[in-house]
């Protein structure tokens, strides 16, 4: 069968496909629905978090710490992918790699404002910058997600600019500082004793299997859009690039699924009651239709069935089953954040505290993560016009 041919756009050409009225009006759509999180979280700094959010003493950390991890997770398992194709030249993967490489500088950076936004006092990081608490893991994990994305931006720049040695080199530098940030976000959890829900050693392993699985959802969805709207087939190259992601989909989805059982598992045989109490809170409790229908169903099963029956051949069943992966994912980390909190640590000591605490996301919280979704869309079509000959370029 003759290779499919389609005409490639040079470097820092216009991709008219991406300059229509429509595509234009929906990045200005996409843009403005930005600038409304964002003024949501200013608008929750004016007049106060514990006005605007809904969080509270006892449960400090909502859906903005969950969207935060979601995009940072996400910008780890691109940057891995993208760093698979540009040093091993001849994978699959190559075609995608610039791809990657320009989604993971927007999923961190849509992490980062949202992470900003939810922090009552983000002025005070620049003392955290300067008289830095080497103990402490949220100040590596600033640190290690900062080099992130400067080492990303520079390979970026380099690869415009066909300076593809030192490229690789600051891009092997970012993966190794996202591998260590991703696994101290983990930790960052996984070390407080307080939460048993979340302590132990499993969540940083945990967090890479979850980077790399929404890293290569992400990158299929993107992919898939982009030659949608532009109404051409992709090359076989491309065809073989999305099977490839396709498979590191699959692979992860069962990791992650073996995961969650064995953790479930750990928890109820060798954990504490107030760890097993948390665990029931998703099993049979107030999260459960979260727990089975989003996250074990659309996030994990579902899409293991459309790849495992057919998906990996099909570019429309891959894109369907890392759609549903992506929503899932979200609320994997939203149940994470939240069963961890849910139970008080002085349940069963004091008369009066409830089983369950409650939490439910206020409108500003709410509007805060559609301008950070917003953000990496906005981010996403703009690249998709202005560097699209950059994304569709073989060259090592």
């Amino acid at each position: 069968m003759a290779e499919t041919r389609v005409e490639t756009l040079k470097p820092f050409q216009v991709d008219l496909s991406f300059a229509t009225p429509k595509i234009t009006l929906l990045t200005v759509l996409a843009f403005l629905l930005t600038v409304v999180g964002l003024g949501a979280g200013v608008y929750a700094m004016i007049v106060g978090h514990h006005h605007a959010y809904n969080v509270f003493r006892e449960m400090p950390w909502g859906l903005l710490i969950a969207g935060y991890i979601y995009f940072a997770i996400m910008s780890t398992g691109l940057c891995i992918l993208s760093v698979l194709g540009h040093l091993f030249g001849g994978t699959s993967l190559l075609p995608l790699s610039n791809r990657a490489l320009f989604l993971s500088i927007a999923a961190i950076i849509s992490g980062f404002a949202i992470i900003g936004l939810e922090l009552e006092n983000p002025w005070r990081m620049y003392w955290m910058m300067v008289t830095p608490n080497l103990t402490s893991n949220i100040m590596w994990m600033g640190a290690l997600y900062g080099a992130c994305v400067a080492f990303m931006i520079l390979e970026f720049v380099l690869i415009l600019t066909k300076r593809y040695a030192l490229a690789f080199a600051l891009g092997l530098l970012g993966a190794l500082a996202e591998i260590a940030a991703n696994t101290n976000l983990g930790a960052v959890f996984a070390l407080i004793a307080s939460r048993p829900f979340w302590f132990g050693a499993q969540l940083p392993i945990y967090f890479i299997c979850s980077a790399l699985m929404s890293g290569a959802a992400s990158l299929i969805i993107f992919n898939y859009i982009a030659y949608e709207v532009r109404n051409k087939p992709m090359d076989d190259a491309m065809q073989r690039a999305t099977a490839a992601a396709g498979k590191v989909l699959l692979l992860f989805l069962v990791a992650v699924s073996l995961a969650t059982i064995w953790r479930f598992l750990a928890i109820f045989t060798s954990g504490s009651d107030a760890g097993r109490l948390a665990a029931k809170a998703l099993l049979n409790g107030p999260l459960a239709f979260n727990f089975w229908f989003f996250e074990i169903a659309l996030g994990l099963a579902i899409p293991i069935i459309i790849l495992a029956t057919g998906g990996l051949k099909n570019v429309h069943a891959a894109f369907l089953a890392a759609l549903i992966t992506l929503i899932g994912a979200f609320f994997q980390r939203y149940d994470l954040v939240v069963a961890g909190q849910i139970v008080h640590p002085y349940y069963g000591l004091f008369e009066g505290i409830p089983k369950y605490l409650h939490y439910t996301p206020s409108g500003a919280e709410i509007l805060v993560i559609i301008g950070g979704i917003s953000l990496m869309v906005t981010a996403f079509l703009l690249g998709e016009r202005y560097f699209a000959g950059v994304f569709e370029s073989r060259e090592h």
